[in-house]
């Protein structure tokens, strides 16, 4: 008898849970449509197919009459997209900053640290790259704040 009221105490409420979903229901679109796009590999056509998603979806929603909010988050080996020492996308970073108010290249602080420690040198990194303490948790964060996730 346990069992079977068990069984229908599990029954009522998927029942419930079911009536509490408002029918048709569907996933909300941002007003604002925002991605951070995932760097971590020191690979130019990885780079450049970032910066082509990047371009892409601002063409896309600027067609749509919306202003999408794009970061690109760099750290480990993709940190060197935003070296300005030895970044192979280097010009393609600063024309594309220049044109688009809306897109932002983030730099991994840790992974600066890193390669300082390991080089005993500086990391000059491009002057359109913000630093952020963690790329990792720079890409969480943004989640958390309803960017769409995409790592080409």
């Amino acid at each position: 008898m346990g069992f079977m009221q068990g069984m229908r105490g599990l029954a009522v409420a998927a029942v419930l849970a079911i009536a509490a979903v408002p029918q048709g229901a569907k996933a909300e679109v941002p007003d604002v449509p925002k991605v951070a796009i995932h760097v971590d590999q020191d690979d130019p056509k990885v780079m450049n197919m970032a910066l082509n998603n990047a371009v892409n979806i601002i063409a896309h929603y600027q067609s749509l009459g919306k202003e999408a909010v794009v970061e690109i988050v760099t750290y480990g080996p993709g940190l060197t997209m935003l070296r300005s020492d030895i970044s192979p996308v280097a010009s393609r970073v600063g024309d594309l900053a220049l044109q688009h108010e809306h897109l932002t290249f983030s730099a991994c602080l840790n992974t600066v640290e890193s390669i300082k420690q390991k080089t005993n040198k500086e990391v000059p990194l491009l002057e359109d790259a913000q630093v952020v303490p963690s790329g990792a948790v720079r890409l969480m964060e943004l989640q958390y704040e309803g960017y769409t996730y995409l790592k080409p």
